[in-house]
């Protein structure tokens, strides 16, 4: 099987705006932050494919989701950004695929630069850029996502930036 035939059909290019609450602290804060995350899903019968994914990037995790389906994740913004994007930008993917893979790509570059900042120490460019990728990305997305829920508080976060 041609990995990048696989990855053409399979692959989510995923960027959240999340809201964590730490219930383990006093008074349960909570934090906002961007993630990222590259996944492929597969069937049982699909298993192979997606260990040769796993063995090309030399990163991830593969875990069962449900007793017939399987999920390969990278969630490391170092993985992401020294591992997963090299790969896809010399094997490159095709038609839509491609144009939700290079607007992740720039939210990666921002989200790597801005790595280990609180929020509030972002640059006001920055941030806006990653909302507008966000946006941006939601027209190559086959089921729309519920992470959008927590754009305007990133876009009250935004207000806050210098």
């Amino acid at each position: 099987m041609n990995i990048n035939e696989f990855l053409n059909e399979t692959a989510c290019f995923d960027l959240q705006f999340r809201r964590d609450v730490r219930h383990k602290r006093t008074g349960s804060p909570v934090y906002y932050s961007w993630k990222a995350q590259f996944i492929v899903i597969g069937t049982l019968d699909k298993e192979d494919a997606l260990r040769m994914v796993q063995q090309a990037l030399n990163c991830g995790r593969l875990h069962y989701i449900t007793a017939k389906q399987l999920r390969f994740s990278v969630q490391k913004i170092d993985d992401i950004y020294t591992r997963v994007i090299p790969y896809l930008k010399t094997n490159p993917l095709t038609g839509k695929k491609n144009y939700d893979f290079d607007l992740w790509a720039k939210a990666i570059e921002v989200i790597y630069r801005n790595k280990g900042k609180a929020l509030n120490q972002w640059s006001k460019q920055d941030f806006s850029q990653l909302i507008d990728l966000q946006e941006s990305m939601q027209q190559y997305k086959v089921k729309k996502v519920q992470n959008a829920k927590w754009l305007p508080i990133a876009k009250a976060v935004l207000e806050h930036l210098k």
